[in-house]
């Protein structure tokens, strides 16, 4: 093989099998400036509590990486250059991203409802999603995840939590996902649906 050129092993390695840990690798490296409003204290077993107006988060890191809090700023070193290592760096330095952003402004998903007849209402604990269906569906709003209805076609799925966030609102979404052809069901706002043509409009087209 000449010198300079790679084989396309080497290659793949790079482009593809690599490209996740370099990119974590990255992010664990970039401290996080804690914002005001927010606290974030390390014990001794790495267990990260991070406190702000909307409540308290907490997160276990492995005890091989070192937590730093240094003029109100964040940050972790890991203990080798590991495939492993790179990763959980950037999981760290995100996870705990995310916990400043849920207890200082929280995290937010919305959803639309569309559908003749089809509303939402929450009653106490519970979310009443009236869709196509026999009996209306009763969804138990989780612990720490807030549901309000502004109107009978908008949910509004609010909490401290990015993860409980986003499955609390995947679950209301699995009820009715959106279907193709009228566009009927539950919908992330924003989201976009590929419409397809009824087999009569098809066929109409045809001819």
């Amino acid at each position: 093989m000449k010198p300079g050129i790679r084989s396309w092993a080497e290659k793949s390695s790079v482009t593809c099998g690599d490209t996740k840990d370099i990119t974590m690798s990255r992010i664990g490296k970039k401290p996080i400036a804690i914002p005001d409003g927010v606290k974030i204290a390390v014990s001794a077993d790495n267990t990260i509590t991070v406190e702000g107006k909307s409540g308290k988060l907490t997160y276990k890191a492995a005890e091989t990486f070192k937590i730093q809090i240094k003029d109100n700023v964040f940050s972790v070193t890991r203990p080798s250059d590991t495939k492993q290592d790179k990763s959980t760096h950037g999981l760290i330095r995100s996870l705990v991203n995310n916990m400043i952003i849920g207890v200082s402004t929280g995290y937010k998903k919305e959803l639309e409802i569309t559908g003749v007849g089809f509303k939402a209402a929450v009653q106490g604990k519970v979310l009443n999603i009236q869709l196509s269906y026999t009996h209306p569906i009763n969804y138990e709003i989780p612990e720490g995840i807030t549901v309000v209805t502004p109107k009978p076609n908008i949910i509004v799925v609010t909490g401290m939590d990015k993860a409980r966030v986003g499955k609390a609102a995947a679950e209301i979404r699995d009820y009715y996902r959106p279907e193709p052809y009228k566009g009927k069901g539950i919908k992330y706002s924003g989201e976009f649906v590929r419409r397809k043509s009824g087999k009569a409009v098809a066929g109409a087209g045809a001819a």
